[in-house]
């Protein structure tokens, strides 16, 4: 465990050693800004067709589409993970493409990110899942306790920190993904695909974990290609097809066994 860090504050953390700094004050100011932004695959499908989006603070958007439409890599040039060809993706106010390879991590510590494949340490436990997060952060060892200890809890896993993840099931792997993208208190969480390889009534319940920490303000944009979640939770929808952003507003009806309907190009 790291032996010091910064003092126990649930305050936005530290962004650039310029000194620079990411904030949530600014409450007028959208979170997330697409300007005409163009995405392409090398194989030269087009990802993104001058997409133009605002997403707000402490928003709930779901990302949906065709299969292989791009929603991953959309979410993914959020944080810089992916380039993109032209325009410009602004969030926390600061212009994604400009942000230094020495500062991109300090960028994504604001970035919570939950996938299908929960990408978890299988020889690890829970609390060592969790508690990398915070010591590649270079957290004291009391905080990274405490925050990991909240995690656990916020998600349903309580006392159960020193289990392997090998023993565990699907959906408790996906609430240990789930913790582990809180306990830094990000402002953003991005959630791709996450209820993708669980049954009906599991997806219901992690939905349920992202819903939670909706409304304790964090920004959730939750992808997905299961349409009946958009039924059991209605939220701003976001439909990506053809490279384009078909934004449906929220509570639109989008039955499971049919088409989503979006405007004619």
């Amino acid at each position: 465990m790291a032996t010091s860090g910064p003092s126990e504050a649930r305050t936005f953390r530290p962004a650039f050693r310029t000194g620079e700094r990411f904030s949530r004050d600014a409450k007028d100011r959208p979170l997330i800004v697409f300007e005409s932004v163009h995405k392409s695959y090398a194989t030269g499908m087009r990802v993104l067709r001058g997409v133009d989006l605002s997403i707000g603070r402490g928003e709930f958007i779901f990302v949906t589409g065709p299969s292989g439409a791009g929603k991953s890599t959309m979410l993914r040039t959020i944080y810089g993970a992916e380039g993109i060809d032209e325009g410009r993706i602004t969030f926390l106010g600061r212009d994604v493409g400009t942000v230094t390879k020495q500062a991109m991590p300090y960028l994504r510590r604001n970035v919570g990110i939950v996938f299908q494949d929960f990408k978890l340490v299988p020889t690890w436990t829970i609390f060592e899942n969790i508690a990398i997060a915070l010591e590649v952060a270079g957290y004291a060892a009391r905080i990274i306790r405490s925050r990991v200890a909240d995690a656990l809890e916020r998600v349903g896993l309580v006392g159960r920190g020193d289990e392997r993840i090998t023993v565990l099931s699907g959906g408790e792997k996906q609430r240990v993904a789930i913790a582990r993208a809180i306990v830094n208190d990000p402002a953003l969480v991005l959630a791709d695909e996450p209820t993708g390889n669980l049954d009906p009534q599991l997806a219901v319940d992690i939905l349920g974990l992202f819903e939670d920490m909706h409304r304790a303000g964090t920004t959730v944009l939750f992808a997905t290609h299961d349409r009946s979640l958009l039924e059991v939770s209605p939220h701003r929808t976001l439909v990506l097809d053809d490279g384009r952003i078909h934004d449906i507003g929220a509570g639109a009806v989008i039955r499971a066994s049919h088409p989503i309907e979006v405007p004619v190009r």
